[in-house]
Formats: structure tokens, sequence, C-alpha cells
């Protein structure tokens, strides 16, 4: 599906996402507290059939985080970026780690670097570093003790 008939069809699916200029591949954002529901979606509509989560990361813009996940279709060979806006204050989002299960790790790496916290995730604690270090890659973070600063 080109990129194109990919967001009609995702419009179509829900009607309240964004899509920002991407030339490289369909991106679509979805308010934070539809994001499981309409990742639901776009593993299940055969005419989109997303099997496989390439990567879920987050960024930090100051004022809010925004989390970015690459999906791709095995068998219809289309991929698609879909974000959602996090905020800062409260971050938290739902995990999508029960509809992919590369999710699972990927979801313990952006709360042990940015701190966002993703309910309903089945085993969310830190995966590289130490309870009490704090979330390293958070523009707010800084490490005097090892002279990190931003």
């Amino acid at each position: 599906m080109d990129q194109l008939s990919l967001k009609q069809h995702l419009t179509a699916l829900q009607a309240d996402l964004a899509f920002p200029e991407n030339k490289q591949y369909a991106e679509a954002v979805v308010p934070c507290e539809q994001m499981h529901s309409f990742c639901e979606k776009l593993k299940s509509d055969p005419a989109l059939q997303f099997d496989y989560l390439i990567s879920l990361t987050a960024v930090d813009w100051k004022d809010h985080f925004m989390e970015v996940c690459h999906l791709t279709s095995t068998s219809l060979e289309h991929m698609l970026v879909v974000k959602t806006k996090i905020d800062r204050e409260k971050a938290e989002a739902d995990t999508v780690s029960d509809i992919w299960k590369t999710a699972e790790f990927q979801e313990r790496e952006v709360f042990d670097l940015f701190g966002i916290r993703f309910r309903n995730h089945p085993d969310l604690r830190r995966l590289f570093l130490e309870d009490d270090y704090g979330f390293p890659l958070r523009k707010d973070f800084s490490d005097e003790s090892r002279m990190i600063v931003r």
C-alpha cells in the first residue's frame, strides 16, 4: 500500500489522526489515550496487518515526550511510523507489548532512559541502570558526580 492509500485507510479507521510530512514513511500521530486501541487495529485490520514492531523509542522535546514506533507488515510489505505525545508531568502511556512482543524490552529501555512508565507492562523495571540513577536521556538530567550537565 502506498503512503497516500495508507493515510486514507488510517483516516477511515480513526478520524482524529494527524499526518505530519515524512518523505520516507507514512506517519501518523495519535492521541496518547487512543494509542493502544489504534495499535490493535493496525495489527488486526486485514488491509494493514502491521505484525511487527521494528522499534519503539522516545524523544524529549522539553515540554513533552514523543513516543515513536516503527511498524511493518511482513506480508504486505508496507511501513508506518506511529507517534504519540506524552505529557511530561505525567510521563505514562499504555503498553503495546501485549500487541507486539518486541515492545517489551524496548519499553523497558524507554522507561530506563526517559522515565516514561508503561501502564500494564508485564515487567516494567530498569534495564541498564540502578533504580536511583535518574533518567539520563531527559534533557533536564544532570549528574554532577559524573560531570554530565546538559
